[in-house]
């Protein structure tokens, strides 16, 4: 182990489960802050996809901030997007160093910009790029399965951050080499899950003039040209967005080039072939022989305010249009019955409850690549 470390990992879901196993599989010390610490156990099993058991030891468990963050030098958020405000006022008052690295386990849901509002400017901030992990609870509090590696990891922080550093922590404890990038938004910004899921959606859905469907659909196995042509356009926008940003772009690759595509057809077959994403149903619930969407899963609570529409704000605040990307949330905010665009603008009554960046001081792209 190169050298003594604490992480506190916040948060319990599927990632928490896995990163707590590893980080302290590989010797470092694991303290968790969940809202049900008495689920769980000081001792994780995951189980890899190579079927290698992974034995991690929590060193202390709680609901209390004051017992888990003083002593941490790492603080790794692993909450989605509409909880990361709350998570961030609850740590703020116990976080004791000014040395103290803050980060994310997802990046694309506002992390930079709502954790320099709420933190301060003295704050060393950092977060992921991609997720570490494809990873899935088996037993709450006790044991996971770790899906998927990924062949390389990147994360990005701000001015105060010490990338390199963390890129050496990481590379250690996560057993997959870590990478610093250029600029804190190479992490912030991407055309991951806040573009494809609800491009997806869309495409899936929006052709029907009901709410009550006869199956469950298959996310990604079904996955259709209508949704890869919806995703490619949206991705054209967000490219545009990116282009003026003094950001290093072969970061953030389009869409066509990161699926290994060249158009709608292609993209359609290399989605459905994914291994990772068999099995993957729309979020439906059961009504009277009738399927009918989930509109509190995260597809819509966390990709939309906290994906979607940050795009939209980016767009906003360049002056680019978004007419695809409108026009998805426009559709999908009608489902949800929340109002966050009007007449194309950001002004709606919900908007208030989302990742945009002008709701965190942000009103200038200098602002924005200078945090």
């Amino acid at each position: 182990m190169e050298e003594s470390r604490t992480l506190c990992i916040c948060g319990g879901g599927s990632l928490g489960h896995t990163i707590a196993a590893s980080v302290s599989d590989k010797g470092y010390r694991v303290n968790l802050l969940t809202g049900h610490p008495g689920l769980w156990s000081t001792d994780i099993k995951v189980t890899d996809c190579d079927g290698r058991l992974i034995e991690g030891r929590i060193h202390r468990i709680s609901d209390r901030p004051e017992e888990v963050i003083p002593s941490a030098d790492i603080i790794l958020l692993c909450v989605p997007g509409y909880l990361i405000q709350r998570t961030l006022r609850t740590i703020a008052p116990h976080i004791a160093s000014e040395r103290t690295e803050i980060g994310s386990v997802v990046s694309s849901g506002g992390f930079f910009w709502m954790a320099h509002h709420i933190l301060g400017e003295s704050r060393r901030l950092f977060g992921f790029q991609r997720v570490p992990y494809i990873s899935r609870v088996k037993e709450y509090g006790k044991s996971a399965e770790l899906k998927g590696y990924k062949s390389l990891l990147k994360i990005g922080g701000n001015r105060l951050s010490d990338l390199d550093s963390l890129t050496r922590f990481f590379t250690h404890a996560l057993g997959t080499k870590t990478v610093a990038l250029g600029h804190y938004l190479e992490a912030a910004l991407t055309n991951s899950n806040p573009i494809l899921h609800p491009a997806r959606i869309y495409g899936m859905l929006s052709p029907f003039l009901t709410d009550a469907y006869d199956k469950e659909f298959l996310f990604y196995e079904e996955w259709d040209d209508a949704s890869s042509e919806i995703l490619i356009r949206c991705d054209d926008e967000f490219q545009r967005l990116l282009a003026r940003m003094p950001i290093n772009r072969e970061e953030i690759p389009p869409i066509l080039r990161y699926y290994e595509s060249t158009d709608a057809g292609s993209l359609t077959r290399k989605i459905r072939s994914i291994n990772a994403f068999k099995g993957i149903k729309m979020a439906m619930t059961p009504d009277g022989g009738k399927y009918r969407v989930d509109y509190t899963n995260r597809y819509f609570t966390e990709d939309i305010p906290f994906g979607l529409l940050i795009v939209k704000s980016l767009g906003a605040l360049l002056g680019e249009e978004t007419p695809t990307i409108d026009q998805i949330l426009s559709w999908t905010q009608e489902r949800m019955g929340k109002r966050y665009l009007v007449d194309g603008s950001l002004r709606g009554a919900d908007i208030a409850n989302s990742g945009i960046v002008q709701n965190f001081g942000i009103t200038t792209i200098e602002r924005l690549y200078n945090l």
